[in-house]
């Protein structure tokens, strides 16, 4: 697959699985709206993805949780992405917490009190 179609697949299923949390299709309890897919990116020959996950909310463990519902749900998901996108292969979903913007407001925090 080249990088360009690779780009598009992983934009496309960025968006789907942004839709499905927004408009709670997923019907998990620990899967909140205040959820993000952060990046999507998949394998070169498209049979997996692997999903960042970021949450508005500033518990850990809930972003845990939700990472856990998610994958709980993956099955699920997939099924959904595979009747709304044509893909000659559905891929295969595997959810990661995604705490680079947590870590990058607390440096920029840091730096701050460091400058005053």
């Amino acid at each position: 697959m080249d990088q360009i179609r690779k780009r598009r697949l992983e934009e496309l299923i960025r968006e789907e699985i942004s839709r499905m949390i927004t408009f709670g299709e997923i019907k998990d309890p620990r899967i909140n709206s205040f959820l993000s897919i952060t990046r999507v990116e998949a394998s070169q020959d498209g049979s997996h993805a692997r999903v960042w996950v970021s949450s508005l909310e500033d518990n850990e463990i809930s972003l845990d949780a939700a990472v856990a519902g998610l994958s709980h749900a993956a099955g699920f998901i997939q099924a959904l992405l595979a009747q709304r996108v044509r893909l000659r292969l559905t891929p295969v979903l595997t959810f990661v917490p995604d705490r680079g913007i947590k870590e990058g407001f607390e440096i920029t925090e840091k730096l701050k009190d460091l400058l005053k």
